[in-house]
């Protein structure tokens, strides 16, 4: 089963583009940047909390480089539940990073405030396809071919 996602292309500045989807997080809504560059689903440490109860996060040994930053500490935790259009995905561990940078950034230039980003770990998962012309986020689930 092939899920259609649309997406959001916006231009920042005139420097370049992000790629913006909605999801559903938990049955509440979240808005995503895809980033085929990331290696991990990333959530703002302080957003997920509207998602996910504080104390379901565990300490990450590992320092996360990316996202303008060298390394920093995170989190993780496994979201209940996030709907992409058709495709429903249950306990999905990701990782949590404070993302303020990123929003204030967006903010700064009247953009509304990211969730999280959609990494290469689901992205490769559900074998991904971005069409631009099309401006959808295309994702397959294998389970139920």
């Amino acid at each position: 089963m092939i899920t259609k996602i649309p997406i959001t292309i916006l231009n920042i500045e005139n420097e370049g583009f992000h790629l913006l989807i909605n999801v559903k997080i938990n049955n509440k809504k979240a808005l995503l940047i895809i980033d085929t560059g990331a290696s991990s689903t990333v959530f703002d440490k302080e957003k997920i909390k509207k998602f996910a109860a504080e104390k379901e996060f565990i300490s990450n040994d590992k320092l996360s480089t990316g996202l303008g930053t060298n390394s920093m500490k995170s989190e993780k935790t496994v979201l209940k539940k996030i709907i992409f259009g058709d495709l429903e995905i249950k306990k999905q561990p990701v990782l949590l990073l404070d993302l303020s940078h990123v929003n204030t950034s967006y903010e700064s230039i009247g953009l509304k405030p990211i969730d999280g980003v959609l990494g290469s770990d689901l992205l490769l998962k559900y074998d991904a396809i971005i069409d631009y012309k099309k401006c959808e986020l295309r994702l397959t689930n294998k389970t139920k071919k």
